[in-house]
């Protein structure tokens, strides 16, 4: 599975008006490639991006052929974030409350959605695009790739960046970025767990496949159970905690790929996931 700058007919490619939105997916072997392809304006997350993005997130997502998607982009910038140019007053609140709320939407989406979520990112990712980032199940980064928050320097404090910023990476190493608009590198994303690895640009594509057509192997229910498990769990409190995680070991070990997983093991044989 490749990554493409035009998906198949159709795929992606919203039209708003006579403006087409440079956003292209294709799926292969269970892996949906969504492309922010729009590098002459720095792939800016604007309403009608967000939209796209959205539909090409949401798409056939209860299919059993879907396992895993992988969020990308074309050019030297993941994504800069929000159009400011849709920001101006010339718009208007309710217009502005739409953007926002949309990109919130997108977001909280990806953690909601039933298969993981990747971002590969090879270059900078700021404000929303950062966002996006810190939003995903997953992010591989190259080690050219960094990360910021500048919205304050424009007086626009990354409010909304905040809250998925605040929830990857420790509350000062967050504040730092939000009230300074600072970038931080890989490593440093990295090592304050915003990014799950860091490689060589060369080698980018190749490791982000390699952990896609991981997950894409295994029985998707099974994952699908877990990931919504981990995002239940992972803010209660500890017992609170351990009776959600114990219930929903009771329900993995009844599905059908549960049992299959164990009986394959016993058997000392592949599990076949019925998915």
């Amino acid at each position: 599975a490749g990554f493409c700058s035009r998906g198949p007919p159709g795929a992606g490619q919203a039209e708003t008006g006579s403006r087409r939105v440079p956003l292209s997916n294709r799926q292969l072997g269970g892996i949906r490639n969504i492309v922010l392809s729009n590098p002459k304006r720095r792939n800016a997350l604007s309403l009608a991006m967000l939209k796209s993005l959205q539909r090409d997130i949401l798409h056939e997502a209860e299919s059993t052929d879907l396992k895993v998607i992988i969020i990308s982009a074309e050019g030297p910038v993941f994504s800069s974030g929000h159009d400011l140019k849709e920001l101006t007053d010339e718009q208007g609140p309710e217009y502005h409350t739409e953007v926002f709320q949309t990109c919130s939407e997108v977001m909280m989406l990806i953690q909601n959605h039933p298969v993981p979520v990747i971002a590969m990112v090879n270059g900078l990712a700021t404000a929303a695009g950062c966002q996006l980032v810190a939003s995903c199940d997953i992010a591989v980064a190259s080690d050219k790739s960094s990360f910021a928050t500048p919205g304050v320097n424009l007086g626009l404090f990354c409010s909304t960046p905040g809250v998925a910023l605040g929830r990857a990476v420790p509350r000062k190493v967050a504040l730092e970025m939000l009230f300074t608009g600072e970038p931080i590198s890989a490593q440093e994303a990295l090592l304050h767990g915003m990014l799950s690895r860091v490689v060589p640009e060369e080698q980018l594509e190749e490791e982000t496949m390699r952990i896609a057509r991981k997950i894409a192997s295994l029985s998707r229910p099974v994952v699908s159970l877990g990931k919504a498990a981990f995002y239940k769990q992972v803010h209660q409190d500890l017992r609170t905690a351990y009776h959600l995680a114990s219930q929903t070991m009771v329900d993995n070990v009844a599905l059908q790929d549960g049992q299959e997983g164990i009986k394959a093991f016993i058997q000392k044989r592949k599990p076949v996931w019925s998915h």
